[in-house]
C-alpha cells in the first residue's frame, strides 16, 4: 500500500518534506506497526547509503538546485561507519512518541496511544510533526 509522509516541525511554516511516497504494509493495525514500518524503511535506506569516500567532493549546479529547495545544501556524508539497528531505532521512536517529542496525524486527524486501532488506506497522508519545548530564563 502506498502513503504518503510529510515530516513538520513547530514554529516552520515550509514542511521539511513534501508528501514523498512509502510503500507499507497493508496490514498495520496500529500506530505502533506504522512507525515500527516507516522506521524500518528509513533506516535500510539509511544503511544502504553507505560511506563516502570521494578524495574531492563536489556537489553539480543540478545537486545544489535541487537541495537548495528543500532548504539544506551538503554533501550528505555519513561519518559513522556503523549500521543502524533497526529493532533499537523502532525502540526510540515509539519512546519518543510516548514522550511527546512527535505527533502523527493522518489525513490531519490525530493519532491516538501506540497500541489504539489505526485505519489506514491507500493514498492516505500521514504527518509528522516534531514538537519543540521552549526552554530559557526569564533573566
Amino acid at each position: 500500500m502506498t502513503v504518503f509522509v510529510k515530516v513538520k516541525s513547530i514554529g516552520k511554516r515550509k514542511n521539511v518534506l513534501d508528501n514523498i511516497p512509502y510503500d507499507i504494509p497493508s496490514e498495520i493495525l496500529s500506530l505502533r506497526q506504522l512507525i515500527e514500518a516507516i522506521v524500518k524503511i528509513e533506516t535500510d535506506n539509511y544503511n544502504s547509503r553507505g560511506v563516502d569516500n570521494r578524495l574531492l567532493p563536489y556537489l553539480t549546479e543540478d545537486e545544489i538546485s535541487e537541495q537548495s529547495n528543500t532548504g539544506k545544501v551538503g554533501f550528505g556524508n555519513i561519518y559513522n561507519e556503523g549500521a543502524a539497528n533497526n529493532e533499537k531505532a523502532v525502540a526510540v521512536a515509539c519512546i519518543g512518541y510516548e514522550d511527546g517529542l512527535y505527533r502523527v496525524l493522518i489525513n490531519d486527524i490525530e493519532t491516538g496511544e501506540l497500541d489504539e486501532p489505526l485505519s489506514i488506506k491507500e493514498n492516505d497522508v500521514l504527518t509528522f510533526i516534531r514538537l519543540t519545548f521552549l526552554a530559557g530564563r526569564l533573566w
